[in-house]
C-alpha cells in the first residue's frame, strides 16, 4: 500500500538539512530503485522554486510499504530526524486516484 510521509522542518534548520541531504536522498534512491517511490520532494518555505536562505517548511514522500508500521519505522530512521531538521513527521495511508 502507498503511504504519505510528511516531515515538518523546524526553524532555522537549513544548514542541518543541507548537511544530511546526501544520506536522505540515498534512502529515497533505494526506494526508487526498488520501484516503491511514487514521488518525493521538499516544500519551499516561500513561493519560489528555489527559496534560497528561506529554506523549506518540510518534505513529502509517497512510497509503498507493507504496512503502516513499516512506513513509520522507515520515516523514523530518516537522516533529517537524526540531524534535527524535522520537528514532526506524519505518516498516513495514501490512495492514488490520478494519474
Amino acid at each position: 500500500m502507498w503511504y504519505a510521509i510528511e516531515g515538518h522542518d523546524g526553524e532555522g534548520v537549513l544548514e542541518r538539512r543541507l548537511g544530511a541531504r546526501g544520506a536522505h536522498l540515498a534512502r529515497l534512491q533505494a526506494l526508487l530503485d526498488a520501484g516503491r517511490l511514487l514521488l518525493a520532494g521538499p516544500c519551499p518555505a516561500i513561493d519560489a522554486e528555489n527559496p534560497g536562505p528561506a529554506g523549506f517548511s518540510g518534505s513529502i514522500v509517497i512510497a509503498e510499504f507493507e504496512s503502516l508500521e513499516a512506513a513509520r519505522a522507515w520515516a523514523d530512521a530518516d537522516p533529517y530526524i537524526e540531524a534535527g531538521v524535522y520537528t514532526r513527521v506524519d505518516v498516513r495511508p495514501f490512495k492514488q486516484v490520478l494519474p
